[in-house]
């Protein structure tokens, strides 16, 4: 079972969200990252666009993983957004993207970085998660797909 409760605040998700490029999009992350974790908004958005200048974080069909190092961060931090319109992304199959998954990492977690990529990269390569998450039509419908299914887990 799919579950990234332990780097995904139910704060951290949007659905729905329309930007017009990835400027704008950074910035929209950024502003989830600060309300459901505290960070600073032009750090966050200034370090993910720091990080895409390297190359692309879109990785075909449609997705991207933009990731960055922040400075004081003390374990790793997700946000994911469904894009409506998709956006142009310069993945590698040249797709507009319109799921993202960015993740936020403490600037000392070289291997827990690269695993929790690993691992959301994984996620996002199963064809059949995919079409979950662009079903998800409400932030807290992508919750339940992301923490593990929800009420499942009371039971």
């Amino acid at each position: 079972m799919v579950d990234f409760h332990d780097i995904v605040s139910a704060e951290a998700l949007a659905t729905g969200l329309t930007v017009n490029g990835k400027k704008q999009l950074f910035q929209k992350i950024a502003a989830l990252a600060s309300s459901a974790y505290g960070l600073d908004v032009d750090e966050v958005g200034d370090a993910l666009f720091e990080r895409e200048r390297l190359g692309s974080t879109g990785f075909g069909g449609g997705v991207a993983i933009p990731h960055a190092k922040i400075a004081g961060l003390e374990r790793m931090c997700g946000m994911v957004v469904l894009l409506d319109p998709p956006v142009p992304f310069d993945a590698v199959d040249d797709a507009p993207v319109d799921i993202v998954f960015a993740l936020l990492s403490p600037v000392d977690s070289g291997a827990e970085h690269l695993k929790t990529l690993a691992r959301v990269s994984r996620y996002l390569r199963d064809e059949s998660q995919v079409v979950r998450l662009r079903g998800a039509k409400s932030a807290e419908a992508l919750h339940a797909l992301l923490a593990g299914g929800g009420a499942r887990d009371a039971a």
